[in-house]
């Protein structure tokens, strides 16, 4: 099992959290946590292994459009980079409803 943590700095507070998706075959499930910190903390838990420059580009695209300070986490189960950023822009758009910013 591997564990990837990215850090990014963030302008944007969010107020809620957000749980979608499932982890099951082929899926993933997305939490985000709001946090006090100007930074978007990225936890990836997977089983699959040798993929963490596609995770870095996933998230990194995610971020440049989702500038908000959070801890997310993923838990992963073989998800293609397609599912997961259509699970993050899910979770993003739950939490952006009411957004602060810094």
């Amino acid at each position: 099992m591997d564990k990837l943590v990215y850090s990014f700095p963030a302008t944007k507070k969010v107020n809620k959290r957000a749980h979608v998706g499932v982890v099951g075959s082929g899926d993933l499930e997305v939490l985000i946590e709001p946090t006090n910190d100007q930074k978007t903390v990225v936890e990836i838990r997977t089983g699959i292994t040798g993929f963490q420059d596609t995770w870095k580009k996933v998230v990194e695209r995610f971020v440049s459009q989702h500038d908000i300070s959070a801890l997310i986490t993923i838990n992963d189960f073989g998800a293609t980079p397609g599912v997961v950023s259509i699970r993050l822009a899910q979770a993003a758009e739950v939490v952006t409803n009411d957004i602060i910013h810094y």
